[in-house]
């Protein structure tokens, strides 16, 4: 039962009062809360966890961004805003909503280089593999190509601009003033003390509803039964908010869903594998899909298998590329990768039928090499073809979380049916709608991080000026 709601009447004490009152400490809120603080905004950071971690340090950490500085040391000359936005709406087939396409893309490159400029956040672009669905090399990352990393460098800035990070606060209750004013937001503690903090600005950062799963079997039935690999925090606060202030709200049936957790370990398996030249098989030993189309629509053909698991099938050469990537040195830790000598030993270390998967591997040779097409329309040319000793990793399907939420313009505002914004509110992140369209095939890598940092970073600065206006 979701506590959370909308008081219409004024609260009956404030206890605090901040300018900028930003909801959630992940990469969305981290961002906008630098942003406005710029702005010469006093800021202040509500998070209902013990310590800051939420979606933004379970992911890959791996951000797109067109035009950076970062990419021209590399030598991508030639990346636009234009061209990321062309490869957004391609992966959503023309699905996503134009506007906010344009902004995050228009955004998140300034966004990266102010947190360089302001912040001293390093980034590397890697460029050791395409991401599926770009163009270019865009992906940044910080030096530990780790979604940890990413936060605790966030969390570090935000301490050195001295922004209070309020832990074990969970807001409960939005306090309106007049039809679109948020006046002050009520506070739960762990031990059920209550506090009211006031604002002059709101910026929601709370992520999606990945966490709730009523709302995940209402919106998106066809992960329902599949693991949730998302913060257990994202219980959807934002959207309910939303609904009940009549805020316009989109593509609630989108989502990040991936086709490569290990299973039961529950660790990334980086995609990178199946673009090198990596199968997927399921308990049959045959292949069910094209492993090209993207890893989040991947998640549902996974979990249409026998059992809802399938292997990840590669060799040598993709072992020793996969440890570059910090997930897959734990998987292999914790003893998740399977090694074989031969496809008999692998037929043995995995319970695959031995028949079944050497002539898998048979028809992916004549694929690699040319000599046929692959029936499920992939193409094998131009990696090399897969050679014993082989490497397997048992996977299923895993939703991350969810791409739809209140709509907002271009300042970040949230906005109405009608399209007018309200007075005070912003959002960003998984609270706001995202770019990925309302199918799971819509999302391009990458979605997730780049409309927590571009969305955030607009959100925080909107709320900014618009305390600064006021206090001018």
């Amino acid at each position: 039962m979701n506590s959370q709601r909308i008081s219409r009447e004024p609260p009956v004490r404030i206890d605090a009062e901040a300018e900028v009152v930003v909801i959630g400490a992940g990469a969305c809120g981290l961002v906008a809360a630098l942003r406005a603080r710029a702005a010469g905004a006093d800021v202040v950071m509500l998070e209902r966890d013990a310590s800051p971690t939420g979606s933004t340090s379970m992911s890959s950490g791996f951000v797109p961004a067109p035009a950076t500085r970062f990419q021209r040391a590399i030598g991508v000359e030639d990346d636009t805003p234009g061209r990321f936005e062309t490869d957004i709406l391609s992966k959503s087939k023309g699905k996503s909503i134009a506007s906010l396409a344009r902004l995050a893309t228009e955004t998140i490159g300034p966004a990266l280089e102010w947190l360089s400029d302001a912040h001293g956040l390093e980034w590397i672009v890697l460029d050791d593999f395409l991401y599926p669905g770009h163009s270019r090399h865009r992906m940044h990352a910080v030096p530990e190509k780790t979604g940890a990393a990413l936060e605790a460098r966030l969390l570090a800035a935000a301490e050195a601009a001295g922004i209070p990070i309020v832990t074990g606060a969970h807001v409960t209750t939005l306090y309106t003033e007049g039809k679109d004013r948020i006046a002050a937001v009520g506070i739960t503690r762990p031990d059920g003390a209550k506090e009211v903090l006031a604002c002059q600005a709101l910026v929601l950062a709370c992520n999606g509803f990945g966490g709730n799963s009523a709302l995940v079997r209402r919106h998106i039935p066809e992960i329902a039964d599949g693991l949730y690999y998302g913060h257990r925090g994202n219980t959807g606060d934002a959207l309910i908010w939303g609904k009940a202030l009549g805020a316009r709200i989109e593509h609630l049936s989108g989502y990040q869903g991936h086709g490569s957790l290990a299973h039961p370990h529950g660790i990334l398996i980086s995609w990178a594998l199946m673009m090198e030249g990596g199968i997927q098989v399921n308990s049959e030993g045959l292949r069910f899909s094209n492993e090209h189309g993207g890893y989040s629509e991947q998640a549902v053909n996974v979990l249409a298998q026998p059992g809802g698991i399938a292997w990840n099938i590669y060799d040598a050469r993709l072992h020793a590329f996969a440890q570059g990537f910090p997930d897959y040195r734990e998987a292999m830790a914790a003893g998740a990768i399977r090694e074989a000598a031969d496809v008999t030993a692998l037929a043995r270390a995995t319970g695959l039928p031995e028949a079944a998967l050497a002539r898998t591997l048979s028809e992916v040779a004549t694929y690699q090499s040319g000599e046929t097409p692959d029936p499920l329309g992939r193409d094998f040319t131009g990696k090399p073809v897969l050679a014993a000793p082989f490497h397997a990793v048992k996977v299923t399907g895993a939703l991350f979380h969810t791409q739809g939420g209140l709509m907002i313009d271009d300042q970040a505002r949230v906005v109405r049916e009608d399209g007018t914004p309200f007075a005070n509110l912003f959002a960003g992140g998984g609270a706001a709608c995202g770019v990925s369209g309302p199918d799971v095939a819509g999302y391009l890598s990458g979605n997730g991080l780049l409309t927590a940092i571009a969305f955030g970073f607009v959100a925080g600065a909107s709320a900014g000026k618009l305390t600064s206006a006021k206090g001018s």
